[in-house]
């Protein structure tokens, strides 16, 4: 068992639940909140508030890596009404957390006096699903900050309009299922502030864009790292033609995300220190890291995949964990340089399995990058299981913290 392996095995805080995060964006494309997504049932979360009071949620999905450093954003959490009567909703912190409900047609007036009074406390209050014709909400819209709307139910004409009634409520509105780029800035025009669906990770090919000459080095680089027979001397012979890349490689490998606990000042010592696996990895990173207009959660995205296809190779027992981390990293690579999937494999050296799970998400590879997906979509009940179920959440929650590591070290100037 590998290092990696014994570390997640051996974490000791295994959380009862499984739960993945899905980003909320800004009109600048950063993240403004992240969506706690439950495997509870009807997605309530009254049996998991132990978990997400603990600090080992609250210490490590709270955080993000963007605009050069460590941020802490909200998290939007859904609570049924139910749930939100409960004694132990104060037991959620209401400087972390914003609570979400779907108000029922006439509300009880039980229901209406906790709301106001977790208003009156300090809570962030979210509106789930609002639409312009429910008239019977507007004697509450005063306890609301964020309002949510579905703009495949919606239409544009509904988010105007829904828009136009809530203008002077001054909430924060949401539209979710905003799955293309031009909805996005349709939603914008209309005063909508935040964000949520798959608009950032379309991919949008660009006839005939080729890979930037500044990735030309790093794919020579892959190149040799793939020759069977290559050498510690060949890959700096490659790497020392650009002396700012050269810089760059020593950057990464003397960080905290790498961890050798010395400093290296030399390239091919670096290289035989490092390894070509770990080697292998930083250069795909690179690959990926410093695309104009692409916001930082892209590639936090594939860096989360990568190492949790990793950590999932290496705990079902798969021969090739490193594969599996470049296949997860990879996945939306299509995504991040605006050039088609299948255009993309004919420029970067990779094996016909990784090309194969890549493009049609065939073979063992395809199946564990599937797996990771549904898991971050929050998609719990496809889950084939390649491991126990507590440990989805562990490898998961290891490689969000990786990755943000990873992320620093890609920044380090």
């Amino acid at each position: 068992m590998s290092t990696l392996a014994r570390e997640v095995m051996a974490t000791e805080e295994r959380l009862g639940i499984l739960l993945a995060f899905q980003p909320v964006y800004t009109r600048n494309k950063t993240v403004a909140a992240y969506e706690a997504l439950l495997n509870q049932e009807n997605g309530d979360c009254s049996a998991a508030l132990p978990e997400l009071t603990s600090s080992i949620v609250l210490g490590t999905y709270a955080d993000t890596f963007q605009n050069g450093r460590i941020e802490t954003v909200p998290t939007l959490l859904r609570v049924s009404p139910a749930t939100l009567l409960s004694p132990d909703i104060t037991s959620l912190p209401q400087n972390q957390y914003i609570l979400e409900i779907a108000v029922p047609r006439n509300p009880a007036p039980e229901l209406v006096a906790q709301l106001r009074a977790l208003a009156a406390s300090g809570y962030k209050l979210a509106l789930s699903g609002y639409a312009p014709e429910r008239n019977d909400l507007e004697p509450l819209l005063d306890v609301f900050e964020v309002a949510r709307l579905n703009l495949p139910q919606l239409g544009l004409p509904g988010i105007a309009e829904a828009a136009r009634r809530l203008y002077f409520h001054k909430m924060t509105l949401l539209a979710d299922g905003v799955d293309a780029i031009d909805q996005f800035y349709a939603c914008a025009d209309l005063g909508v502030s935040w964000f949520q669906g798959d608009f950032l990770v379309q991919s949008t090919p660009i006839k005939d864009k080729k890979i930037a000459n500044n990735k030309v080095l790093l794919l020579e680089l892959l190149s040799e790292l793939h020759r069977p027979d290559t050498s510690p001397m060949a890959l700096e012979q490659i790497a020392i033609k650009d002396a700012a890349f050269s810089f760059r490689i020593l950057k990464v490998i003397n960080s905290a995300a790498v961890g050798l606990n010395r400093e290296v000042s030399s390239l091919s010592k670096a290289i035989g220190l490092l390894g070509t696996n770990e080697l292998g990895r930083w250069a795909n990173m690179l690959l990926m890291h410093g695309e104009p207009g692409k916001p930082e959660e892209l590639m936090r995205n594939m860096l989360v995949r990568g190492r949790m296809c990793e950590i999932l190779a290496e705990l079902s027992g798969r021969e090739d964990a490193m594969t599996a981390f470049i296949v997860g990293l990879l996945s939306r690579l299509d995504v991040l340089m605006d050039i088609a999937m299948r255009d993309l494999m004919r420029q970067v050296p990779l094996s016909f399995e990784v090309k194969q799970a890549l493009l049609h998400r065939k073979g063992p590879l395809g199946e564990l990058l599937t797996e990771v997906e549904h898991y971050e979509s929050g998609r719990f009940d496809h889950l084939a299981w390649f491991v126990e179920p507590n440990l989805y959440e562990v490898a998961y929650r290891h490689s969000v913290i990786w990755a943000r590591r990873a992320q620093q070290a890609l920044e380090a100037r």
